[in-house]
C-alpha cells in the first residue's frame, strides 16, 4: 500500500521508525536523486548520534566550483543563472570538506571526473563495480531504503508515474528487494515527485512497481531546478577524434556513445556526414586518410549518408543521441519479438499475408492462432485491434466471422481488411539513464506520444550485456559500434579510463568494460575507444599514449580500435609489434621517437623500424591547417548548442588558454608583466564588463584585467 504524503519530514519519520535508525540508503546515479528527501534525512541523522546513515549511490552532482578569482568571476554568475534554486546535496558538500559526521558514510561506484582525487575518505569508500553488477552489489550490502525521483502526469483524471531518467539500476534492484521483503526483511521504497522531470514511456513506467512504493512524496518545496550539464566546448583536437570515429559507424548498424566533448564531436560529424556530405567528405579527404584506414572504412564503416539509419543502445542517452534521433539518423527500429526482429534484419517488412507466412515458417505462430499469438500480432500492428478470436473462429469488423485457419482461402482473403498499415512497437533508442542540458529536458518534455514510444529507458542489464534475451539482443545489435573515451592508452593496447596508476579514482568503470566485452562477443561489432593523443596542463605537454601504465580498465587482450586526433589504430587480432606500430602512428609526433625507443628497448619492436613519413606530421599545427582549409563551420566550438552567451564563449576560450598554458609560477610572472602591458580594453569591453574588470580597483584587479586581456589577445582569431 502506497502512502501519499506532502512533506519530506514525514517520510523521514517513517524511515527512521521502520529501520530502527540504522539506515542503508540506495539512490540512483545522477539526476534521479530525491535531493530534498535525502537532505532532510541527512539533517536528522546528523543531529542524532543514535542514528546511522550509509548512502549508496553514484555520480552525486554538484554545481561547478572555481579555483582562481578569475574563474570565480566567470563561473559564479553563469552557475547562478543555470542552476537557479537547484537544491544541492548536503552530504556532498560535507564529503568534499572532509567533515562528514561520524554516523554518516557515503559509498559511490561512479563520481564526477577528478572530483575526489584529493579526498582520502571518498577514495576509501569508492566501490569499483561494473554497471551491470551494481544492483547485485547494492543488495549484497543490505540496503534497506531505496529513494528516487519520479515523473508524474494525469491522464483522464488518473495519476501516472515514470522512473524517467533513472530506471536502469532500479528495475534490476526492485525484484531483489521484493524477494528479501517476502522473506521477512523490512525494506522501504520512497519516491519523490518532480513536476519538471520528463515522463518516459515503455519500461520506465511505474505501474508494475507502484504497489512496492511505500511512500510517495509530493512536497511543494521539492520542485526546484533540475540539475543540468551544459554542453562544453569541442576544440579542434576533439573534432578530429570525432571525425575519424564517424567513418567507422555503419549505416543500418547500432550505436552507443559515451559522455563528454569527444562524444559531442562524433555526433557533430555524423550529422555532417548525413546532412552535408560534400562538406564532410572534404574534411575526410583533407586529412589524407592512409590506406589501412580506408580499408577499415570500407570493411567496417562508411562515409555516405544514412539510408537505413542506425539503432541507438547506450547506457546514457545523451543530448547528442537525442539530436541524432531528431535528425532521423537514429531511426532503425528494433522489436522485442525475436521472430519479427529476425525478419526485419534482412528486409523491412510490412503487415500482410507474406509476413504471416514468414512468421509461421519460424513457428512463431501456428496455423490456428491462439489468443496470445493474436495479442502479439496486434501489439506489433500486424493486425488491427478490431480482430478477435471466438472459439474456432476469427471475429472481424462488421460482424464478419471466418475460420481460425491461416490456410483457409476465405480466411486469407478476409484478413486483408484487418492488416495494419505499418508495424508499431519499434524502438529506435534503448537507454539506461539520461542527464544533459536544460534544452535536452525541454525537448523530452515536449515530445509527442509517438516520439516517446520510440525511446525505451530500461534496465541496465538489458543494455550493457548479452545475458538474458541473448537471441533477441544479437538480432537487434547488428554491426554495433560501442564508442567510449579513455585518458591513457599503452603502446600494447591496454586502456586506462577510471583511475590513475597510484590507485586514485578519477571517475569509475561504469559500463565501459561491459561494452568492450560485448563488442568481442557480438558478430560484426567493434569497440572504439577515443583518446586525445596529448594533454597540456600548466604549460606542460604530456603524451596520453605511453609505453606502460600501472593500471588498466580494459586489458590489452580486449584491445580493439583506438582513435586519436591523428587517426585510427585497429588493434584486434594483431601481434604486439603490429599493435605498437599502429599506436605509434596515432601518437603525437613530439613523443613518437621516445615511445618507439622504449618499445625497441623492451624488445617489442624491431631495431631498424622507422615511423612512416605520412605519420610524422602528427601535431596540432597540422590539424589547424586542415581545419582552416575546410572552414570553421566544419569544426564549430559548440556543435550542439550552448548555455553560454557569445561573450561567455569568448571568455571561456581565453580562461582555458590561461589554465593550460600557464603554471602557477609563470602565472605570477605573467601577472607582473601584464601590469606594464596596455592591452586593448576597448576591443574587449563586453568581456571585461562581464568579468567586472572594466573598472579595476587596486593592484589585484588591475593584474586580473591585464591577465585576461593577454589571454583574450592570445586566443583571438585572425
Amino acid at each position: 500500500m502506497t502512502d501519499r504524503i506532502n512533506q519530506v519530514e514525514l517520510a523521514v519519520d517513517r524511515v527512521i521508525e521502520a529501520t530502527g535508525g540504522e539506515i542503508r540508503l540506495a539512490m540512483p546515479l545522477g539526476l534521479g536523486k530525491p535531493n530534498r528527501f535525502v537532505n532532510a534525512l541527512y539533517a536528522r541523522v546528523e543531529a542524532d548520534t543514535r542514528l546511522s546513515l550509509d548512502i549508496y549511490t553514484a555520480l552525486s552532482l554538484s554545481k561547478p566550483s572555481a579555483g582562481s578569482d578569475l574563474e570565480k568571476r566567470f563561473l559564479n554568475p553563469f552557475a547562478d543563472r543555470l542552476f537557479a534554486d537547484y537544491e544541492e546535496l548536503t552530504y556532498l558538500a560535507a564529503q568534499k570538506r572532509g567533515n562528514l559526521p561520524a554516523n554518516i558514510r557515503v559509498f559511490e561506484f561512479f563520481v564526477q571526473p577528478a572530483s575526489i582525487l584529493g579526498n582520502d575518505v571518498a577514495q576509501q569508500h569508492y566501490i569499483s563495480s561494473n554497471y551491470t553488477h551494481v544492483a547485485r552489489d547494492l543488495n549484497a550490502r543490505g540496503v534497506n531504503v531505496v529513494a528516487q525521483l519520479l515523473a508524474h502526469r494525469q491522464v483522464d483524471g488518473n495519476d501516472e508515474y515514470s522512473f524517467s531518467c533513472n530506471p536502469e539500476v532500479t528495475l534490476d534492484l526492485m525484484p531483489l528487494l521484493k524477494a528479501r521483503r517476502e522473506a521477512g526483511e523490512t525494506i522501504l521504497a520512497v519516491v519523490q515527485v518532480h513536476r519538471d522531470l520528463p515522463f518516459m514511456e515503455n519500461d520506465a513506467r511505474v505501474e508494475e512497481w507502484l504497489p512496492e512504493m511505500d511512500l510517495l512524496v509530493d512536497d511543494p518545496q521539492g520542485h526546484t531546478r533540475l540539475f543540468s550539464t551544459p554542453n562544453m566546448p569541442v576544440n579542434i583536437q576533439d573534432h578530429f577524434v570525432g571525425l575519424h570515429a564517424s567513418t567507422l559507424v555503419r549505416d543500418g548498424g547500432t550505436l552507443q556513445i559515451g559522455i563528454g566533448a569527444l562524444g559531442d564531436a562524433l555526433v557533430h560529424h555524423l550529422r555532417l556526414r548525413d546532412q552535408d556530405n560534400p562538406r564532410y567528405l572534404k574534411a575526410v579527404k583533407a586529412w589524407a586518410v592512409p590506406p589501412e584506414h580506408e580499408a577499415l572504412i570500407e570493411q567496417e564503416g562508411g562515409t555516405g549518408v544514412f539510408r537505413e539509419g542506425v539503432y541507438g543502445c547506450s547506457e546514457m542517452m545523451t543530448h547528442g543521441l537525442l539530436t541524432l534521433i531528431d535528425d532521423g539518423i537514429i531511426r532503425r527500429p528494433v522489436y522485442d519479438w525475436a521472430p519479427l526482429q529476425r525478419l526485419e534484419m534482412h528486409n523491412p517488412t510490412t503487415p500482410g499475408l507474406a509476413l504471416l507466412d514468414a512468421l509461421r515458417e519460424q513457428s512463431a505462430i501456428s496455423r490456428r492462432l491462439d489468443k496470445e499469438q493474436l495479442r502479439t500480432l496486434k501489439r506489433f500492428g500486424i493486425f488491427r485491434n478490431e480482430i478477435d478470436k471466438h472459439g474456432d473462429e476469427l471475429q472481424l469488423p462488421n460482424g464478419v466471422t471466418v475460420p481460425n485457419d491461416l490456410d483457409d482461402r476465405t480466411t486469407r482473403e478476409a484478413l486483408k481488411a484487418v492488416f495494419g498499415d505499418r508495424l508499431v512497437g519499434g524502438v529506435v533508442m534503448h537507454g539506461g539513464f539520461f542527464l544533459g542540458p536544460r534544452d535536452f529536458y525541454a525537448r523530452l518534455r515536449e515530445m509527442s506520444k509517438q516520439e516517446h514510444a520510440q525511446i525505451n529507458m530500461t534496465r541496465i542489464s538489458f543494455i550493457n550485456h548479452l545475458y538474458g534475451d541473448e537471441i533477441l539482443k544479437r538480432l537487434q545489435r547488428q554491426d554495433a559500434r560501442f564508442v567510449n573515451t579513455a585518458f591513457t592508452v599503452t603502446l600494447l593496447g591496454a586502456v586506462a579510463s577510471d583511475q590513475i596508476e597510484n590507485g586514485r579514482v578519477l571517475s569509475g568503470v561504469g559500463g565501459q568494460y561491459n561494452f568492450v566485452s560485448q563488442a568481442h562477443e557480438l558478430e560484426g561489432a567493434r569497440s572504439i575507444l577515443m583518446v586525445r593523443a596529448w594533454r597540456e596542463r600548466a604549460g606542460e605537454v604530456m603524451s596520453n599514449i605511453v609505453f606502460s601504465y600501472g593500471h588498466n580498465t580494459i586489458p590489452r587482450h580486449l584491445r580493439d580500435i583506438v582513435i586519436t586526433e591523428y587517426g585510427v589504430a585497429d588493434l584486434r587480432g594483431k601481434t604486439d609489434e603490429e599493435v605498437v606500430m599502429a599506436m605509434l602512428n596515432v601518437a603525437d609526433s613530439r613523443f613518437q621517437i621516445e615511445l618507439m625507443e622504449q618499445a625497441q628497448a623492451a624488445g617489442k619492436l624491431r631495431e631498424d623500424y622507422q615511423i612512416p613519413e605520412v605519420h610524422r606530421r602528427n601535431n596540432p599545427e597540422h590539424l589547424h591547417e586542415i581545419a582552416e582549409r575546410c572552414g570553421k563551420d566544419s569544426f564549430p566550438l559548440f556543435p550542439l548548442g550552448t548555455d553560454f552567451t557569445e561573450v561567455e564563449q569568448r571568455l571561456l576560450t581565453a580562461l582555458t588558454w590561461l589554465k593550460e598554458k600557464v603554471s602557477h609560477k609563470e602565472y605570477l610572472k605573467l601577472g607582473r608583466r601584464a601590469l606594464f602591458h596596455d592591452g586593448s580594453p576597448s576591443e574587449f569591453a563586453a568581456q571585461l564588463k562581464r568579468m567586472e574588470l572594466n573598472k579595476p580597483e587596486g593592484v589585484r584587479e588591475h593584474i586580473f584585467q591585464r591577465l585576461l586581456l593577454t589571454a583574450l589577445e592570445a586566443t583571438q582569431e585572425n
